[in-house]
Formats: C-alpha cells, structure tokens, sequence
C-alpha cells in the first residue's frame, strides 16, 4: 500500500458555490487529522483495537455481509468489477479500497460513487469521540493510537452501516490476518495474484506472504483464489481446509475461457462457478483484467449463489461493460497519448507492459517512471525493458511529492542495471518537467504514433491525473 500526502483537491461531485466549498474544506480537515497519525505505511499488527472500536459503535462490521479481497496485485480492479456487477443487480454497495488518486473520498465508494463529502466528514464527526476512548485505552497500555487506516477503516464500516448497504465489497490495506479491515468476516474471501511486494512487513518468500493473506479466508466461508504460484496455492488451500471454508481455483473450477482485443478494451468468455458467459465486453486492457473479470464473475456467483446458481449473463454483461479502473493502463491524454498504470512491483510491471504491447500500436514509448521507497524499483525496471525493449527507448526518473518518494537521481542505478542506456536517460525530478519532457520525445520527427507511460508508484500516478485535468 502506497501512502497518499498533501493536500487533496477541493470541491466535488456533490455541488457547486459555497456549501460545496465548505464541504471540500471539511473534507480536507477530516484528511489532515488523518495524516497527523501513524503514516499508512505503518501497519500495527494487530487486531484487538479495531474490535473494540466496532464494539463501543455497535458493531457496524457486522451490518451487512462482505465480500473481502487480498492478494498481491489486481484487488481495486477486481473490487470495482465485483461492486459493477452486484450494482447489475441492483444492489446497493459500499466499496472500500485503497489508496487513493486524489481525494481521500475515493476509498469508501456507495453504488459506485465516492462518499458525498457532507456524509464523509459528519460520520467522522460522529465516530470520533469513541475513537477517542480507543486511542486514550491504547495509549495507557502504551501502545501507539489508531493509525491513519487503522480510522480510515472504522470510518468506512461506520458509512457502510449509516447508509445502509445491501453488500461490502472491502479491500484489504496490507496482507490479511492482522490487516484492519480483517475486523469484518467475508462470505466470500477473494484472492488475487500473490506475488512479492511488502517484503518487509509481510515476508520474503511467496509461501510467508500467502499465509499473510490466507488471514482473510473465514470459518464457514468460501474462497474465490486466482491463479497462484504453487506455494501460494497451498497455502491457501490448507487455510480453507483447517477453517472449514469451500474453495475454488481459477484454471481449476473457473476461468477465462477466450479473449479477443477490442476497441477500448478485450471481450472475453468465461468459464463461472454455475455457468458460461460469452461476449463480455470488459472495457480494460491486458490479459490480466480478463483473469480479474473472471475472478469477479466467480465471486459474485459464490455471494449470490454459494456458487451453484448461474447469474443472468445479461446481467453480467451490462455490469462489466460498465467498469472503470482509474490508474490502471488509463489513457488519460491523446495526440500523444499518455498511460498511466500504478504498477509498483515487478509482477505488476510485467502485466502493464504486456498489456501495453497487445493493445496499443506504438511506433515508440517514452517511460516517466517515479518510485516509492521499500519497493523493488530494479525489478519493476527490468521487466519493463525485457517486454517494451522494442519500442522504450527514452526514460525519465522522475519523483512524486510524497515523503517516501525515491529521490529521482537514485533511480539512475537501477535504470543503468536494467539495460537502458545512459544516453537515454533523463533526470527531472518535478514531474511537471518530466510530463512536458516526455510530450517532446514522443513527438519528436513529427511522430504521430509515440506514447508515453508513467508508472512507478499510485503517488506518480494520482498527480499525473491531476497535472493533466483528471
């Protein structure tokens, strides 16, 4: 999980003049107390504190059934094809995920929209005198407060529960067992792709890293699991098993069963749980948001149906063709277009980059890429030049405002190890510079088919969308 910092952008969707104003206001001000905790990248492994916060608020966790979500790379877009589908349904959601883009509003979504700013800050008005209790109790016990997601989490179940919802489609932040959203009990536990990131917190091998998020898998439950490494699988599995918790396996019980590119994404068929489900437009690019989608459809089938009930394949149809992923090989400009993927781990490198190569037509490719630190900067680097090395030529390192941004020169090592040679490398720490650098190179000798892609980090990403209007 990336940190988001700064200020967030004013106003909103809800309004206009100065109520809207005062609203955004409110907003930030929730956010600064936020950010005045335990940074998100401070995860307290534990569980109690999150527990007691749901007990002296009457247990808003146990309002309406969840849908839980891990893994390593893939949980937002497999969150917003799940929430896109039950919506299909016409039942009223509540997503939370995380990070966010640019305003703090986008982690707790209702039927698809970020929280209204008034519903945001006045149930934190209302919460906040009993997380109160909780930090005074951690604090006589000698223990830090509640962190930055530690409240951002309760925030979201207290929102879910005043609404109400019929479904919570919940993301965990970091791993699973002792993750802060692990406070609720799924009815379905999903898991993406597992694969190394958070190393340091969560383990160094695939197999620690899986134990991590088999934490989310519950006694009576039933696990939806995506391709996974051997280890991984195991992992899993054992979980379910020693629980009590049905499984299912994508290329086992589910999974994608076609896939053609088109205009604007890929239509794939799949294979569900109770059923088949052909011609479905999913609006996304790369292979592996068909793996994404056929992991929703699974999981949607297994909280509708225990997984025995075949949805209305209209149904599905109209709830994929309505799903967005901001950030996820996102064409926010054209003429040249510009990408931006908030891959920021080799794995998820690797699909950004193949997904660039199936769907996009590029004579050449700029790369503006920023990091955050603890990530594995090299690995991200040389995945990108082993499957763009036909067409990446010219790189900026660049940097995002965030505190743990990598500073943009150290990224002039890894780069060299990766293969790109240092001709072809340019170093502009603001990323105003970089962006306006990479347009240049991109349309160099009058190139009309150039694009550019920024990756590295959601930070580089949430500012870039903001740099150009998003």
């Amino acid at each position: 999980m990336d940190d988001r910092t700064g200020a967030d952008a004013t106003g909103g969707a809800d309004g206009s003049g100065s109520s809207a104003a005062l609203d955004a206001f409110s907003v930030e001000s929730v956010y600064a107390e936020l950010l005045g905790r335990a940074p998100e990248n401070r995860m307290e492994p534990r569980m109690a504190p999150l527990h007691r916060a749901m007990e002296i608020l009457g247990e808003p966790n146990r309002a309406f059934p969840i849908i839980h979500i891990t893994g390593t790379n893939g949980k937002t877009s497999t969150a917003r094809m799940i929430e896109s589908i039950l919506l299909a349904h016409d039942l009223r959601t509540g997503r939370f995920t995380s990070p966010h883009l640019a305003r703090v509003t986008e982690r707790i979504s209702i039927d698809g929209e970020p929280v209204r700013d008034e519903t945001f800050v006045r149930v934190w008005d209302e919460i906040k005198p009993y997380l109160d209790i909780v930090d005074g109790e951690l604090l006589a016990a000698g223990e830090p407060r509640l962190t930055y997601f530690e409240c951002v989490t309760v925030l979201a179940f207290a929102i879910f529960a005043d609404e109400p919802i019929d479904v919570g489609v919940i993301e965990v932040g970091l791993g699973g067992i002792t993750d802060a959203t692990n406070v609720g009990d799924g009815q379905v536990a999903v898991v993406t792709p597992i694969s190394l990131d958070h190393t340091e917190l969560l383990g160094d091998t695939v197999e620690d890293i899986a134990l991590e998020k088999a934490g989310i898998i519950k006694p009576g439950a039933m696990l939806i699991s995506a391709i996974q490494p051997r280890d991984a699988a195991q992992v899993l599995l054992e979980r379910a098993r020693e629980v009590g918790a049905e499984f299912r396996f994508e290329g086992v019980e589910f999974g994608v069963e076609s896939r053609t590119v088109a205009v604007g994404g890929q239509v794939v068929s799949l294979t569900g749980l109770a059923g088949r489900y052909g011609e479905l437009l999913v609006p996304l690019h790369g292979e592996h948001q068909a793996e994404n989608a056929a992991v929703a459809v699974a999981a949607v089938e297994a909280f509708l149906g225990g997984g025995e009930r075949e949805l209305e394949t209209e149904l599905v149809r109209n709830g994929l063709r309505a799903v967005t992923s901001p950030g996820r090989l996102e064409v926010v400009r054209t003429a040249p277009s510009i990408i931006v993927d908030a891959a920021h781990n080799p794995a998820g490198a690797r699909a950004a980059a193949r997904g660039i190569n199936e769907a996009f037509d590029f004579s050449r490719l700029v790369l503006v890429i920023g990091a955050l630190q603890d990530k594995d900067v090299a690995g991200m680097l040389a995945e990108l030049h082993e499957e763009l090395g036909g067409i990446l030529e010219d790189v900026c390192l660049t940097q995002s405002t965030s505190p743990r941004s990598v500073p943009a020169a150290d990224l002039l090592q890894p780069a060299l190890a990766a293969g790109f040679a240092e001709e072809n490398i340019t170093i502009l720490p603001g990323l105003d510079d970089a962006l306006e650098w990479a347009v240049m190179k991109a349309e160099e000798n009058n190139d009309l088919s150039g694009g550019i892609l920024v990756t590295g980090s959601i930070t580089v990403v949430g500012e870039t969308r903001t740099l150009l209007g998003k």
